[in-house]
């Protein structure tokens, strides 16, 4: 008897949903489907910064080999020096550069310039330099883009990314893409 009343309870929510989307006219079920796609496309982004997140904190094929536990310090101790080995040096910062707009150039984005600003926390003794990159091309390479930055840098966080049309008639959209490179002076020894 209980599937009875499921079955009916179905059948009369799902006549009523039919007589709501004919009341409500093509219109308002068009963008109550965009709301829905919306809806959609926001939780795949915030899949796919979770999955950035796990990729930025994963370290690099390239990265030296921490050292063995017999050897070094165990713990906490441990893994503070190798988050230090991990950092990038601050004087080839500038050079990092040139490698975000050869990464565009091979995402096939157009990047013209950036913001640049340098920094530096006293208390981890760690230099940060931050790039805001204006680009222009499809979601797909922009994703791609990012992706392939904390790839091949694995010492930079992707802090924001936002998406900006003009238009509904423009064919790509506009982004923008906040980068944070975490670096340390190579002669000084880094030491909280």
């Amino acid at each position: 008897m209980g599937g009875a009343v499921t079955a009916a309870g179905f059948s009369a929510a799902l006549l009523g949903a039919r007589l709501l989307l004919r009341r409500l006219g093509p219109a308002a079920c068009g963008a109550a489907a965009l709301c829905v796609l919306g809806a959609g496309a926001w939780g795949w982004a915030w899949q796919q910064r979770a999955a950035l997140a796990r990729l930025a904190t994963r370290p690099a094929a390239v990265a030296p080999a921490p050292p063995a536990a017999a050897a070094g310090p165990s713990g906490a101790a441990a893994n503070l020096a190798l988050f230090y080995d991990t950092l990038g040096q601050r004087r080839y910062a500038e050079q990092e550069v040139g490698r975000l707009f050869a990464l565009a150039a091979k995402s096939g984005l157009s990047l013209r310039q950036g913001e640049y600003k340098f920094a530096y926390d006293q208390a981890s003794g760690v230099h940060t330099y931050q790039a805001v990159l204006p680009l222009k091309g499809s979601y797909r390479a922009v994703w791609q883009f990012g992706l392939e930055v904390l790839r091949a840098v694995p010492y930079a966080a992707l802090d924001d990314i936002s998406f900006r049309r003009e238009s509904i008639a423009d064919p790509a959209p506009e982004a923008r893409l906040r980068l944070t490179f975490y670096l340390k002076d190579a002669d000084a020894a880094v030491a909280p």
